[in-house]
Formats: structure tokens, C-alpha cells, sequence
């Protein structure tokens, strides 16, 4: 599995006695592997098996107890095929965990935990998420005081990520959570995911967790002030996550997969293609050699290239930063390269090439390529032929 494709579902498996909303669910291994295979077949394509609760307030267990959680799970779920993240902050059981076939880990302190963390890591050569972390579930909520909540998480996100690549993470395996209910108050997690293309703009994969938590419990409280109990809160938790999942983030981490993937086919059937803001390049043209006849792989002919890229421009619309949106003269270059490089048959297959180049860019989450051959192999007058081609996240 590629952790370049977005649209990810997580499913949330907790082999724990005491976490905050499923504690004691699945501590025997028959109830957990069923409980994993049920949120497959509902569309999860990773199970994030964690042994150790991190709810607010929690203490911290001894190795030899998560291990003894974790393993039995994992080695069953890898056997029916799983693909299964190890959640855990021990850089011991992360070891053990991918020994035995899990091929992630999570790690909620983001590698600040436990110093051999990264360096683990980085010699098993998996993907690992970092989350935004100020300290373990027992303090986390005393260090609470932001200044500007959204900038500083990505800035210590940021840093996060760069000791990870000083360890000999490849950046490939990288992928960043903006830890939404740790250490933060509730307006501070609705500041989060109101900004999170902004936390996108860092240019990793980015995981976000919300089901569940509280910040859901006190939006949904009743008129006198009485939270929402964790279960009652699966359906707020599904129409956020599906709608994190159309503004471009790589993945969503949830206890109820169901729901989440039935909230992700309604929105996407009633708002397939969901507004965004643009950036429109019109014409970039070059000499190429592409084309099914032997005079224009011979003689060539330009090539005329219009890209309209979805991206949210509000958080560099405020900063006047050119590192909050993409470079379109680096856009134009890539398109270029394309044009003037290696010849195919095809115009569809140049704009599909063009499409995924363009995506690459890690603030655009959606392109439309127009590929314009003006001077294509078509006897009489004609104005122009046009391929063009739509891709997202």
C-alpha cells in the first residue's frame, strides 16, 4: 500500500482495559481480529492496533504489558492479511510489532517519547506518523496556552519532521497528525480543522483523528449542558472525517468505519467535484514529439497546455507568504518538461501525465488539464483539438 494515495480510513482497535470509549472491547484476540475484519470489509484499509490507552489523564504501562497486548492481535490480523499500524510510543514494541508483520507505526508523541523511536524507524524502513505532541495523556492538558494555535502546530509539526529526516527517515515515510484533542482546548481543535490546509502545506500525507473526542461531546451537549456520550458522537465524527477526506487529507483515523465510509459516498455523490479556489495557468506551450504518426515523432509540433489547479488560497491570501501556496512557475516548469520530454502516442496520455505532475504539488488537491495539439494530422480547416483530463486527491 502506497502511503501516497490519499482517502485513507483507519480503523481504530484498541486491546486496552481502559481507554476512553472502547476499553475492554476487544482485550481477548477472537473479539478484536472480528472487530478488525468487520471494519475492513466496511472500508478500512489500515488497523491501528494500540495496547496502551492515551486518553486525557492516562498513565504510562510497562513494555512487557503492551507487548503482551499487541502481539497476539497483530500476528492474527497479518495472517488474515491485514495491513496493520502498531499505535504505541515504546520504540521497543514498534520493533516487535513490525517484527511480527505490522507495516506502520503511530506514534502519538510524534518520536519524543522514547529517544530510540526515529533511529527504530528509521532502520525498519516503514511509514510512521508523527502526531503533534506536548507532553503524555497525564499532563498533556496543562500545557494548553497557544498564541496562534494553527502556525505553532505547524511549526512544531514541522520540526517534528525534520528530526525525523536527521535520523535517516526517508520522507516517503513521513506522515504528520495534528493531534486534535491532545494538549489542546475545544475552540483550539476547530481552529485546526477549519485550517488544516494549512497543516497541508507542510507537504506530507497528514493523518487526523476526531472520533469520538470530547470537543464532539460538548458540541453535541444538550440544553443543560450534558456532553454527548462517546458512541452517540459516530455521526458528527463521520461527516467531518468524510469531509477532511474531500479537502485533501490523506487520512482519517476512526472508531466507526461504516459510518465514516457511508458519510464519504453521500458527500462525494451530492458534491463530487467540491469547490475550491484556483489557480488557472493558461497556455504554456512548447515543441514536443508526441503523436501516433512517424513525421510527428520525426518533425514534432507544439503543444499548448492550460491547468486549472484546485487549492485553498486563504491561508496565503492572509500571510502574503509564497510558502502557503504552490509556485506556479514551478507548476509551468514541470509542464514543460513534460511537453519537451520523453514522446508518447497519445495527447490523452500526455494530460494524464501532466494531471499526476500537478499533484504532486502538495497544496494542490485537485487539476484540470486542457492539452491542446493545434496542428494535429487532420485534413481541412479545423481550430484546435482538445484532450482534456480531471484528477484528485
Amino acid at each position: 500500500m502506497s502511503i501516497r494515495n490519499p482517502g485513507v480510513i483507519m480503523g481504530i482497535l484498541n486491546v486496552t482495559p481502559d481507554s476512553f470509549s472502547d476499553g475492554g472491547r476487544y482485550a481477548d484476540v477472537n473479539a478484536a481480529v472480528l472487530a478488525a475484519e468487520a471494519m475492513v470489509s466496511h472500508g478500512a484499509q489500515i488497523i491501528d492496533v494500540g495496547g496502551e490507552s492515551t486518553r486525557p489523564g492516562a498513565d504510562r504501562i510497562p513494555v512487557d504489558v503492551e507487548l503482551d497486548r499487541v502481539l497476539p492481535v497483530i500476528k492474527e490480523l497479518v495472517i488474515r492479511g491485514l495491513y496493520v499500524s502498531i499505535d504505541t510510543m515504546h520504540a521497543q514494541v514498534a520493533h516487535a510489532a513490525v517484527d511480527a508483520g505490522a507495516s506502520m507505526i503511530n506514534d502519538v508523541s510524534g518520536g519524543l517519547s522514547d529517544p530510540a523511536m526515529l533511529s527504530t524507524a528509521a532502520e525498519l524502513n516503514v511509514p510512521i506518523i508523527l502526531m503533534h505532541w506536548r507532553g503524555p495523556s497525564k499532563t498533556m492538558q496543562e500545557n494548553i496556552a497557544f498564541s496562534d494555535v494553527v502556525q505553532e502546530v505547524r511549526t512544531e509539526l514541522q520540526l517534528q519532521a525534520e528530526r525525523a529526516l536527521a535520523a535517516g527517515i526517508n520522507k516517503n515515510n513521513i506522515i504528520l497528525d495534528p493531534g486534535i484533542g491532545f494538549g489542546k482546548t475545544f475552540e483550539h481543535n476547530w481552529e485546526l480543522l477549519r485550517h488544516i490546509d494549512h497543516l497541508q502545506s507542510l507537504g506530507f500525507p497528514l493523518l487526523v483523528g476526531v472520533s469520538r473526542k470530547r470537543f464532539l461531546g460538548h458540541l453535541l451537549a444538550d440544553s443543560g449542558g450534558v456532553e454527548r456520550s462517546e458512541q452517540d458522537r459516530d455521526i458528527a465524527s463521520a461527516v467531518i472525517g468524510a469531509q477532511l477526506l474531500q479537502r485533501g487529507v490523506w487520512g482519517v483515523r476512526v472508531h466507526d468505519v461504516k459510518a465514516t465510509s457511508d458519510a464519504i459516498k453521500g458527500l462525494n455523490a451530492v458534491n463530487p467535484n467540491p469547490a475550491m479556489d484556483t489557480i488557472e495557468i493558461f497556455g504554456v506551450r512548447d515543441y514536443g514529439y508526441h503523436g501516433v504518426l512517424e513525421h510527428e515523432r520525426e518533425n514534432g509540433q507544439y503543444f499548448s497546455i492550460d491547468a486549472t489547479l484546485g487549492i485553498s488560497i486563504a491561508h496565503a491570501a492572509q500571510t502574503d507568504d509564497l510558502a502557503d501556496t504552490v509556485n506556479y512557475a514551478e507548476v509551468s516548469d514541470a509542464i514543460r518538461a513534460r511537453i519537451t520530454g520523453e514522446p508518447v502516442d497519445l495527447i490523452e496520455k500526455l494530460a494524464e501525465s501532466i494531471a499526476s505532475d500537478c499533484l504532486k504539488f502538495p497544496q494542490v488537491v485537485s487539476v484540470n488539464v486542457r492539452v491542446h495539439k493545434p496542428d494535429a494530422p487532420i485534413e481541412g480547416d479545423f481550430g484546435d483539438v482538445v484532450v482534456s483530463r480531471y484528477k484528485h486527491r
